[in-house]
């Protein structure tokens, strides 16, 4: 089972190209300071910007640099299917211990489609599933009734979820329905301790990229049921948190890391740009108010 702090690591751009050196770096620095498991190629990693070779390239030095340290849930998402499953063979050769798939975007499935789509992913890949549902970014919604029944119908298949629905009220309606066992992570850093509380595992974060030793240490602390500890913590963190989506992610991340890292570069890829001046001084408040700066 995933717990603690799991970054959705950015994918470092230098001249249009992919970083591979700051990347690796990056991987270490993440490992080194607490974080539990890494997942490229997710949203924040810009894999809508990536070519499949590029995107499958990405997993492999992250899985060659975490060297077995920490688990790698390789992001496979993808609205079309035969690519997602491609991705989740390439993942699976390369050494990834599980694929992150979020629920389709763009065709806006039905909740039959979905299932359908999952089920497919399922049972033509050996590779574990976790699930991410953002229906903020998808438009569609993997409905608590449709977790249930993947998860019924492919026990051990499908062993987990991102949860970016914002509703921490879906961590008990999905455990009453699944059981403990389901590994819940929220997909948003400013919920994480309520979806604790609700009986979640950790957090994919956008967060941690930037301020890995603090997310790991907020978990660290509710696993070990310090809540004053964990609640002090998110409380250093959060105005992060809301800085991150300040400006169209993951412009803020990036500025951050740029900012907090001399070895990182901002640079991101079209239609991403870099957070505006406004997005700036909130990036940097929440930096010092964070301690990182």
């Amino acid at each position: 089972m995933f717990s603690g702090s799991i970054p959705a690591l950015v994918t470092p751009f230098r001249d249009g190209a992919f970083d591979e050196k700051a990347f690796r770096r990056l991987v270490d620095w993440q490992i080194e300071s607490g974080s539990s498991a890494l997942v490229p190629c997710g949203t924040t990693g810009e894999a809508s910007t990536l070519s499949n070779d590029e995107h499958h390239r990405v997993i492999e030095v992250c899985i060659e640099q975490a060297a077995g340290r920490v688990p790698v849930i390789a992001g496979c998402g993808s609205n079309d299917t035969m690519n997602a499953l491609l991705h989740m063979e390439t993942s699976q050769q390369l050494g990834a211990d599980a694929a992150l798939v979020v629920a389709p975007y763009y065709n806006r499935p039905s909740q039959e489609g979905m299932l359908a789509h999952f089920s497919y992913l399922a049972e033509h890949s050996d590779l574990p599933i976790v699930l991410y549902n953002v229906p903020g970014r998808t438009v569609t919604d993997l409905k608590p009734a449709t977790v249930i029944e993947l998860a019924r119908r492919f026990p051990g298949k499908i062993i987990g979820m991102k949860d970016a629905s914002g509703d921490p009220g879906r961590v008990t309606e999905h455990r009453l329905g699944i059981g403990a066992e389901f590994c819940q992570m929220s997909g948003d850093d400013g919920l994480a301790l309520p979806f604790l509380a609700a009986g979640a595992t950790g957090c994919i974060s956008v967060t941690a990229n930037v301020a890995p030793g603090l997310c790991a240490k907020f978990q660290a602390a509710w696993a070990a049921g310090d809540v004053a500890g964990a609640r002090a913590l998110n409380d250093r963190l959060y105005p992060l948190h809301s800085a991150m989506f300040c400006d169209a992610s993951p412009g803020p991340v990036k500025y951050a890391m740029a900012r907090v890292l001399d070895w990182m570069a901002g640079d991101l890829r079209l239609p991403m740009t870099p957070c505006d001046e406004a997005g700036r001084k909130v990036v940097d408040a929440a930096l010092v108010h964070a301690g990182l700066i």
